[in-house]
């Protein structure tokens, strides 16, 4: 049985994201290395991974000999840095810019859960006042977190480099003081 993972903003290759994120990393090889090793820690050949953006910014034949590296079934999101991740397509699921996942899941209502996967932090996106969940990245964690709101930041640099779980990412939205914006008040 396969399980959910996401995560967003690996930046594999990319030297200047060492210093821009802060990142706690000698030079590229070194993250590579343990982002790679992180990602696997977590994720079996059978997972479906979504990515939600800025893969890697090395060359294609580079990323690659990661991408034969990882586990997983990975379905891409494209962030603003996807050159050579679209140059290996045929690595991912899919890429595409949107996506709304639908998972099974009996806590809900009707027995599903939506997700609105992007790479840009949306304050709205569809069925918001709903419930239905937010994860995007990009911010490399440097926008505040909403506690009103059901969206956060996927992204390595906010989890410690490792991609999270579909029950993790619930076990977050559930500390969120989130309130459906037509619930009827007890008057």
């Amino acid at each position: 049985m396969s399980t959910l993972f996401f995560t967003s903003d690996h930046h594999f290759g990319h030297k200047n994201i060492i210093k821009f994120s802060e990142r706690p990393f000698t030079d590229v090889d070194e993250m590579d290395e343990i982002l790679i090793q992180k990602w696997n820690e977590k994720i079996n050949p059978e997972d479906e991974v979504y990515h939600l953006g800025d893969f890697g910014l090395s060359s294609s034949g580079k990323l690659r000999k990661i991408l034969d590296r990882l586990h997983g079934k990975i379905y891409l999101i494209n962030g603003n840095h996807e050159k050579s991740a679209q140059a290996c397509h045929t690595r991912f699921e899919w890429i595409k810019d949107y996506h709304e996942l639908v998972v099974k899941d009996d806590e809900f209502p009707r027995g599903e859960q939506m997700i609105v996967l992007f790479h840009y932090a949306m304050r709205e996106w569809n069925a918001s006042h709903w419930g239905t969940y937010h994860l995007y990245g990009h911010s490399h964690g440097t926008l505040a977190d909403n506690p009103n709101s059901l969206s956060f930041d996927i992204g390595v640099d906010c989890h410690d480099f490792y991609p999270l779980s579909y029950e993790k990412v619930k076990a977050i939205m559930k500390t969120k003081s989130w309130k459906p914006p037509f619930e009827k008040s007890n008057r």
